[in-house]
């Protein structure tokens, strides 16, 4: 096992600042939102506008926002910008030039440090939690950040998540994210949640291996270390069955 990196050391990381991932992602089409995360975006927000208040829309690691563009441009020309608010964060802020639609705000921090102004109807994260240090951390934020009845929806590999030994943690994992509401698609390999809540992983984050090579995508990635706080004295995430 490689030297684990803190927040600090993995953001100067050359794997994190990855420009191949989403950096020209679309809405639509093959390498599109809509296919990585099996929604079609604007009907999502489409279905929840008429409410008195604008539905907001926060996209984690937005890469250069080119998609978020694209939906705010389809919500003017629809006639919907005043309905709907679009954020974009990003680690890097290496976004698209020009000025954005008033709909729309592009942001550069951390998924694990930045703090939101309010909650949100949808929050998505199209491959980009693969470059994450704390990623259950960020599962956890990322649920506590939603409205009552919102959607977050993620690509998400749950054999990224090791134990302090460095083996996977296991089934035992899947199992604890669906039991704190999460449904997780091991074939698909998405994450989601519906409705806001305070989720409580009994685990310490470790640190991060930006060394694990590539993933399921074919891109390098993170792989992210966890103790289990039930087991601390036996070292690490229960085994896997």
């Amino acid at each position: 096992m490689n030297r684990l990196l803190d927040d600090g050391a993995l953001a100067g990381s050359s794997v994190v600042a990855n420009c191949a991932m989403n950096r020209e992602r679309s809405l639509s089409g093959s390498n599109g939102y809509g296919r990585e995360l099996g929604i079609d975006i604007m009907a999502e927000l489409g279905s929840r506008t008429g409410a008195s208040t604008p539905v907001r829309w926060l996209d984690l690691c937005c890469g250069s926002g080119r998609a978020l563009v694209e939906a705010a441009m389809l919500l003017g020309e629809r006639g919907m910008a005043e309905q709907v608010e679009i954020i974009g964060l990003d680690l890097v802020d290496y976004f698209v030039g020009g000025p954005l639609p008033s709909s729309l705000r592009l942001i550069s921090g951390s998924v694990t440090g930045w703090e939101p102004d309010g909650r949100f109807d949808l929050i998505t994260c199209v491959h980009g939690l693969h470059y994450v240090g704390d990623k259950l951390g960020a599962l956890s934020r990322a649920a506590s950040w939603l409205s009552g009845d919102g959607l977050f929806l993620a690509n998400f590999d749950v054999r990224s998540i090791r134990r302090a030994n460095g083996a996977p943690a296991g089934r035992r994992l899947t199992a604890q994210l669906r039991a704190q509401g999460f449904t997780y698609d091991s074939a698909r390999r998405r994450i989601s949640y519906h409705g806001h809540r305070q989720v409580q992983f009994p685990y310490r984050y470790l640190g991060a291996d930006d060394h694990a090579g590539p993933n399921y995508t074919g891109q390098p990635a993170v792989d992210s270390f966890y103790e289990s706080l039930r087991q601390a004295v036996s070292g690490g995430l229960p085994e896997a069955e």
